[in-house]
């Protein structure tokens, strides 16, 4: 009978001290349970899909803010637009850059079946360029001439070329907000990037280039003044001005001078405040926008003012 007794007492006292246990852990601090988390803003590993268009600004992003924190990696893989909306769906894909936010279905889906509450927002303000061979004589265009060289109807037989010719940010912009549903010439090429699309002009004087301004409009950037030796940019039609032909500038860019403006926007898929919002508030920070401010893009959450300058000879 005593021994019956002593290994109830027994089973009752490690019964307690499980309880006490739990009871503790469960009070845990804030910075306790960060700390067993797998990443936080200062350190950890986390994927990143980016539109291809993009990958020198966000290059600039991710390498200053990997210096600051050095115990962070953030692994950035570029893809078209459309297979970086596709990773919402992907667990282990944290953050998406791209030229607009999610639709309503979308998040509803990521509510309901990966159980997390996504982000969004407008960082910067980037412009597509249009580049030709430094031989072509013709460098002004309209967009009415534009849509005539995308639609195959342009009077001289000028070849549009992209990135690719499907699924990418470029092609959807051009379609959407340029040709308004109209379809896209068949005659339209595709290189396998934006260094590719400029290859191709720079050794086809009949060839026409569209590409993301973060590309080739930074002059202070050695390999873009490279690229700029191999083709020049085309000056469009200014939307305020008829008759006045503009570069993609960042002061035409802010003012919305130039007709051919998108938004680069991210995506986060976090549910606590990991290095997915460490390097969010990066770029939407002073240090984040003020690069997207360099590489000559406009920040979209820093104040930015253009002043007018007189210049003397």
């Amino acid at each position: 009978m005593k021994k019956v007794m002593i290994r109830r007492h027994t089973a009752l006292f490690f019964s307690l001290l499980f309880l006490l246990q739990v009871s503790f852990s469960g009070c845990e601090s804030y910075d306790e349970q960060q700390a067993k988390l797998k990443d936080t803003p200062d350190r950890g590993t986390i994927y990143v899909s980016a539109d291809e268009s993009f990958k020198p600004i966000i290059d600039s992003e991710v390498q200053v803010y990997e210096s600051q924190h050095p115990d962070t990696r953030i692994i950035v893989n570029y893809k078209p637009e459309a297979e970086c909306l596709k990773d919402m769906a992907v667990d282990s894909v944290r953050m998406i850059i791209v030229t607009r936010g999610y639709t309503k279905p979308e998040e509803n889906f990521m509510v309901d079946s990966m159980n997390l509450a996504p982000e969004k927002m407008v960082v910067a303000y980037d412009a597509i360029a249009v580049i030709i061979n430094p031989r072509m004589t013709d460098s002004l265009f309209s967009m009415d001439e534009i849509r005539q060289i995308l639609t195959g109807t342009y009077t001289k037989d000028l070849v549009p070329v992209f990135d690719n010719t499907k699924e990418t940010s470029t092609i959807r912009f051009v379609i959407d907000s340029v040709l308004h549903g109209q379809s896209l010439t068949p005659k339209a090429m595709a290189a396998q990037s934006s260094p590719g699309v400029i290859d191709y002009i720079s050794k086809n004087a009949n060839a026409i280039g569209f590409i993301g301004v973060s590309w080739v409009g930074n002059r202070e950037d050695t390999m873009q003044n490279s690229f700029l030796r191999k083709v020049k940019m085309a000056q469009l039609e200014s939307t305020d001005i008829p008759g006045n032909y503009i570069l993609p500038v960042q002061a035409n860019i802010y003012l919305h001078r130039y007709p051919m403006i998108r938004d680069v926007t991210y995506i986060l898929k976090e549910n606590y405040r990991g290095l997915g919002h460490g390097f969010a508030n990066f770029l939407s920070g002073e240090k984040g926008q003020l690069i997207f401010k360099r590489a000559y893009l406009v920040p979209a959450k820093l104040d930015f003012s253009i002043r007018a300058a007189r210049l003397n000879e």
